[in-house]
């Protein structure tokens, strides 16, 4: 469940980098189907976003004759790209490598992944000498999707040893995590160190990813000592898994050290910044730290501590300005069955308000107000405020005020009351 943080986070980054992330994407990998950036530690129902929610006729461009019109209107997964490709050809059009990518990475998509597949089989056949490192990846990333991980693997296995680069490392990495089986991904992880490839950020994202989603959050912080002695540079998604794991075991003497390492990283920029005033916020609001909420009801799928996961999500893309991103979350977390906090509403009311979107925050509060489970807790929101004021963000509070104001609640800072 957790898994899919990674996957929602890396969604978010572009789709057409210079070569393969694991992507669609959140640092994190799971059972679910999500994107994800980047997969994520959440149930499949509760996936965020995709990128591949994508408006098919935006992508087909129109319904002309062209190769990538042709593909997308079979639609049905039963018809073959195989047959309309070969049928492209035997017209004696072209059909070059570099369009035939665009094709695949548009279908992946459009969660679409039999037929992009089918595309990229197609170009291996008939353009083997243009594939990129990238492409293997993209294929191990389909065939995941298509047949599963164990097929992923025979595929990967099976590649010359030229071919076993770490974009297909890093891939078949990545299907591991989505199933979480961690011991092959353990073992492939060591493969990877003992072939001495460069390995990067992203390698490191998905096992801190996997181990979150596994309930092994003890292992965090081992992953993330090693990617410093490695003089891997972390990235925002770096952080954010660190302070989930270090939120979901409760551990706020941790959780403030690393937000203080973000403050020191000289990667450091305005995105990092915010995520780390959100994140501050978050707990001086919600009284995350002995709460004594550690576990839901026994009946429920998620834990608090995989739910607590989605608050940091939302935090994360706010800090990277990716409103839409923080929509689809919460929608997500509301098609669960997990029942809503004052933590969830606190989590994604004050990243509306970093954000100035006061017209999504109003509704935010609405649906708080009309909650039953549990009631609205006006208590929170004067945390909130507090936090606001105490973090230095007196024109947020204020607005936060003044919405409160014309929803009759009236906000009182417990610095105001004692003085």
């Amino acid at each position: 469940m957790a898994a899919m943080l990674l996957r929602a986070a890396r969604a978010s980054r572009s789709l057409a980098l210079p070569r393969y992330t694991g992507a669609s994407p959140s640092p994190l990998s799971s059972s679910s189907s999500a994107a994800s950036t980047a997969e994520t530690p959440f149930p499949a129902a509760a996936t965020p976003g995709n990128a591949a929610d994508v408006d098919e006729a935006v992508i087909v461009g129109g319904e002309g004759d062209d190769l990538r019109s042709r593909v997308f209107r079979l639609r049905l997964a039963k018809r073959s790209a195989t047959e309309a490709l070969e049928k492209w050809a035997g017209e004696g059009r072209a059909a070059p490598a570099p369009e035939l990518r665009r094709i695949a990475r548009d279908l992946s998509r459009a969660r679409r992944f039999k037929h992009a597949l089918e595309v990229a089989e197609w170009m291996k056949t008939h353009h083997e000498s243009d594939l990129s490192e990238n492409d293997y990846g993209m294929r191990i990333d389909l065939i995941t999707k298509v047949f599963g991980a164990s097929a992923a693997e025979d595929f990967f296995e099976k590649l010359p040893p030229v071919a076993k680069s770490l974009e297909a490392y890093t891939a078949l990495l990545h299907s591991y995590a989505r199933s979480k089986m961690t011991d092959k991904a353990e073992r492939l992880f060591q493969r990877m160190k003992d072939a001495n490839l460069s390995i990067d950020v992203l390698v490191y994202n998905e096992m801190m990813t996997l181990y979150i989603s596994v309930g092994e959050l003890d292992k965090v912080p081992a992953v993330a000592e090693e990617l410093k002695r490695a003089n891997v540079s972390p990235d925002l998604f770096t952080y954010n898994l660190r302070v989930s794991a270090a939120a979901a075991s409760m551990d706020l003497k941790v959780f403030k050290g690393i937000l203080d390492e973000m403050s020191r990283d000289p990667n450091s920029n305005e995105g990092w910044t915010l995520y780390r005033n959100l994140a501050g916020i978050y707990v001086d609001a919600t009284q995350l730290v002995g709460s004594g909420n550690s576990l839901v009801e026994a009946e429920a799928k998620i834990s608090q501590r995989e739910w607590i996961t989605y608050d940091f999500l939302v935090i994360l893309h706010a800090g990277l300005g990716n409103l839409d991103r923080v929509k689809d979350i919460w929608k997500s977390m509301q098609l669960t069955s997990q029942r809503m906090t004052s933590r969830n509403y606190v989590c994604v009311l004050s990243s509306y308000l970093m954000c100035g979107q006061l017209k999504d925050a109003a509704e935010v509060v609405d649906e708080w107000q009309r909650s039953k489970a549990p009631e609205f807790d006006i208590s929170a929101c004067n945390r909130l405020f507090d936090a606001f004021l105490g973090a230095g963000f007196t024109e947020t509070a204020d607005s936060f005020r003044e919405l409160m104001l014309q929803k009759s609640c009236i906000l009182m800072s417990r610095a105001s009351v004692s003085s």
